[in-house]
């Protein structure tokens, strides 16, 4: 691929997150600001909940709370638009050529960049409540790259499946509920980590990136072997999901 080609693609996808963003808040009153209040309103909901119930008092709790939350909607929003992107574009894949893989990409990309605005309500909570930034901050950059890798990787490999097997749309919304429970969003893992189940925690990726992003918010030392598995697993997975997509895409125009 030469230069120009390259400058193209990138500005294909440019427009593709551009799109994507405006489609997303295309009849929302309150638009972008919509990312901001939604997560606040989900953090009070569940901390009254789950706090109550599980008898979690500490002043810190909601930010806990919301910083799991952040991360798992975003991994799931995104892999879902992925899912959904090959056959959300027939229409333009059937009439110009584009690199495939951009349609994908862009279904990611564009919620990272709502994702990355709504952790301005994240940032206030914390403050507010008293979780102040330290040096560690700086070490959350690692967990959040590692979760957009998952996400491509995930989503990418998604995209192809979902073009032959459509029925994977609601599979995959049983498979997100069977994560979030696997991802400590609302409760803490103290009484699991010492039980038989801890497994089923360190076994995924997306928990160990959130926990290690938890770490860097409440100024603690992330934990290297979970990052190191996590990053790891992210990295294969993208590079199996880009080899599955890439083996499988001169078939799609014959599926969609």
């Amino acid at each position: 691929m030469n230069q120009d080609e390259r400058r193209k693609n990138l500005f294909i996808l440019t427009e593709l997150v551009k799109k994507g963003i405006r489609l997303k808040y295309r009849r929302s009153y309150l638009g972008i600001l919509w990312s901001l209040f939604e997560p606040l309103l989900t953090m009070i909901v569940l901390t009254i909940v789950f706090g109550t119930l599980l008898g979690y008092k500490e002043k810190t709790f909601p930010v806990y709370i919301l910083s799991g939350r952040l991360l798992y909607s975003f991994f799931s929003q995104s892999t879902t638009a992925a899912l959904k992107s090959i056959r959300a574009n027939s229409a333009m894949i059937k009439k110009v050529y584009v690199p495939k893989i951009l349609y994908p990409l862009s279904g990611i990309l564009f919620n990272f960049v709502i994702f990355l605005i709504s952790l301005v309500v994240l940032a206030a909570v914390s403050i507010v409540l008293g979780v102040y930034p330290t040096a560690y901050i700086f070490m959350a950059v690692i967990p959040l790259m590692t979760l957009l890798l998952l996400s491509l990787g995930v989503g990418i490999f998604l995209s192809t499946i979902g073009v032959f097997f459509r029925d994977m749309e609601y599979l995959w919304n049983v498979a997100l509920m069977l994560i979030m429970y696997t991802c400590a969003i609302f409760y803490k893992t103290e009484r699991l980590m010492g039980s038989k189940w801890a497994f089923v925690l360190k076994l995924n990726p997306l928990y160990c990136v959130i926990d290690n992003f938890r770490s860097a918010l409440f100024g603690e030392m992330m934990n290297i072997k979970f990052m190191a598995y996590a990053l790891c697993f992210s990295l294969a997975f993208t590079l199996f999901g880009v080899f599955v997509f890439k083996k499988n895409e001169d078939k799609f125009i014959l599926n969609i």
